[in-house]
């Protein structure tokens, strides 16, 4: 059967991970993938050309991160999400939750400005352009709680639960353009929370934590919501093909149990790398007091001892 637009026969063998995991490449995002590969690469090459260093986990999560994105929709998981609910699950919270996570880790704006050249005086290249991005009022709108949770939170309630779902699933453009959304939203989520590339808002690593579960407890919600519905809830889905052998509630009921646990991982995820950000800026801090007492013989420390032995001086 054709289903959705997409100019492919639908009628899919039963679902097993080595279908699922069959190159099967979407061009848009294997050619996405690519670029962002060979991008990155070259920003790397061009700061060890002139002989400084890039760590080497930043590269490895970048490269992870990438991994991530092309695993999920340049392989058979990509035309079994169009006929199965639990498999379009998996794509989803992978390219909203686990890959902006890696993607960030890696650090591609910090690389990007490090790599470029700066334009001459009165110039504008690309690494001012990019300055300009970072710093515009549209960057801090879109990378603001305010905006980034409730985002976040509609692109599952506003997206599943009405008609827009399935009309973005009746043709090929739409299908991509709700994919991009997912990464994009995952993106601008998790920037400020993960702080390790600039922007307009870096909070505390207490108010990180706190956005961060902030979104969170609303991906349980919503697969909660589906595991107890008792019919289908999304149209697309109703109807699966015979040739996979799949009842359209319980593979509902397999969907929400992927979205409940997936708002787990990433929580878990991020506050790893949260609280290792936090122990690391409080060492730095530690050394920079330390160079400080070195250079002014502790005064700071002697001054206050002063301090404390003048009060005993007084009450004797």
């Amino acid at each position: 059967m054709d289903h959705s637009g997409h100019g492919m026969n639908m009628d899919l063998p039963p679902f097993t991970l080595g279908r699922g995991l069959e190159f099967s490449a979407d061009p848009f995002f294997l050619t996405g993938c690519i670029a962002a590969l060979v991008l990155y690469g070259y920003a790397v090459l061009r700061l060890r050309r002139r002989g400084d260093g890039w760590p080497v986990n930043r590269i490895a999560f970048f490269f992870v991160g990438v991994l991530s994105i092309a695993a999920v929709m340049c392989t058979g998981l990509n035309d079994y999400g169009m006929v199965m609910f639990s498999v379009h699950m998996v794509q989803h919270m992978v390219i909203s939750m686990l890959s902006p996570i890696l993607l960030l880790l890696g650090a591609p704006v910090t690389l990007a400005l490090r790599a470029l050249p700066v334009a001459g005086r009165g110039r504008t290249g690309p690494r001012e352009l990019l300055l300009m991005l970072l710093h515009s009022r549209y960057m801090k709108i879109i990378t603001h709680p305010v905006f980034t949770i409730p985002l976040f939170i509609a692109s599952l309630y506003a997206l599943y639960f009405t008609a827009l779902f399935d009309f973005l699933m009746g043709s090929t453009v739409g299908h991509l353009a709700m994919m991009v959304h997912f990464l994009a939203v995952g993106l601008v989520f998790f920037w400020p929370i993960m702080g390790v590339d600039p922007g307009p808002h870096r909070p505390g690593y207490v108010m990180r934590m706190l956005e961060l579960f902030a979104g969170m407890p609303f991906h349980a919600f919503f697969g909660i919501a589906l595991m107890m519905a008792s019919q289908p809830m999304v149209g697309t889905y109703a109807d699966p093909p015979a040739s996979l052998g799949i009842d359209a509630l319980s593979d509902q009921s397999a969907a929400g149990g992927i979205a409940w646990a997936f708002s787990e991982i990433p929580s878990v995820l991020v506050l790893i790398a949260l609280v290792f950000q936090w122990y690391r800026s409080e060492q730095r801090t530690a050394k920079r007091a330390d160079r400080a007492a070195d250079r002014d013989g502790d005064r700071e420390l002697n001054a206050y001892n002063a301090y404390l032995a003048s009060l005993q001086a007084r009450g004797q």
